[in-house]
C-alpha cells in the first residue's frame, strides 16, 4: 500500500516543481516586459498650399447621321473649330494634340435606318494656368458654332507637379509636429522625449482646397498633405 502511495506522490511532487518553474519563467517575462524601453508612437501632420502648374484639356466631340460621308465631313469641320477655338485662346500648335477617333454604326429596325457616330478626342496641355481657365470657361463659343461636346469624355485637369521640391521640407515638418506631440506625452507622465525608434512616412495626398470638393486635379488651388507615424523612446 505504501508502495503504491509513494508511486503517487513522486509524479505529483514533478508536476508541481513544472509548474512552479512555468510560474516562474513568466514572472521574469512580464518583469523584462515591465523594465523595457518606455516609447510613445505619435503622428505628425504637414500641408502646405500650392497651385497646379501644368494643365491639361481633353475636349471630346461627337458627329452623329446616318450617311458616313456627311457624319465625316461634320466631324472633320469639328476638328477644324476645335484647333482654331484653342488657337484664339493662345495655345500654340504644339500645345493641341489628336487623340484619335472611333466609328460606331448601328442600324435601327424601328426607323429602317443606320446610325453613325464618330468621336474624336483632342489634348490642349499649358503651364499657362490662366490661358487654361480662360479658354474652359470660355468652351460654349465652341459649341455655338455647332460643336457636339462630349463631356462625359472630357474635363481639365490640374497638376502640381514639383512634390519632389516640398517633400523634405514637409517630412521634416511632420517629423517635428510628431516631436511636439510626443512632448506633452512626456510632460504628462514625468518623462522626456528620446530618440526616433522607428518612423513610418505615410502617402503625400493632393486635394483641392479653398472649400473645393472632389479630386485635387479638378481645381488649380491645391493642397499637400503627408503624415508620419513616429516611435520616440522616453527616458
Amino acid at each position: 500500500m505504501a508502495d503504491w502511495q509513494n508511486n503517487r506522490v513522486f509524479p505529483g511532487a514533478l508536476i508541481g516543481l513544472g509548474l512552479a518553474l512555468a510560474g516562474l519563467f513568466v514572472a521574469q517575462g512580464l518583469a523584462g516586459v515591465r523594465n523595457g524601453p518606455s516609447v510613445v508612437t505619435v503622428r505628425g501632420v504637414s500641408e502646405r498650399d500650392v497651385v497646379a502648374d501644368l494643365a491639361t484639356w481633353t475636349i471630346a466631340t461627337q458627329a452623329n447621321g446616318s450617311d458616313l460621308a456627311i457624319v465625316q465631313g461634320k466631324a472633320d469641320a469639328d476638328a477644324d473649330a476645335v484647333r482654331k477655338f484653342l488657337s484664339a485662346n493662345g495655345f500654340t500648335a504644339e500645345e493641341i494634340q489628336p487623340r484619335g477617333s472611333s466609328v460606331n454604326q448601328y442600324f435601327d429596325n424601328s426607323r429602317g435606318q443606320l446610325n453613325i457616330t464618330i468621336r474624336q478626342r483632342f489634348l490642349a496641355r499649358t503651364t499657362n494656368i490662366e490661358r487654361m481657365q480662360k479658354a474652359f470657361a470660355n468652351q460654349a463659343e465652341m459649341i455655338r458654332q455647332g460643336v457636339a461636346l462630349d463631356s462625359d469624355m472630357g474635363g481639365v485637369s490640374y497638376s502640381f507637379t514639383k512634390l519632389n521640391d516640398v517633400k523634405p521640407e514637409m517630412i521634416a515638418e511632420a517629423t517635428k509636429s510628431a516631436r511636439e506631440a510626443a512632448g506633452q506625452f512626456a510632460r504628462d507622465s514625468d518623462t522626456r522625449v528620446g530618440g526616433i525608434r522607428q518612423a513610418t512616412q505615410g502617402l503625400f495626398s493632393i486635394t483641392g482646397r479653398d472649400g473645393e470638393t472632389g479630386m485635387g486635379t479638378d481645381t488649380p488651388y491645391q493642397k499637400v498633405r503627408v503624415v508620419t507615424t513616429v516611435e520616440f523612446k522616453l527616458d
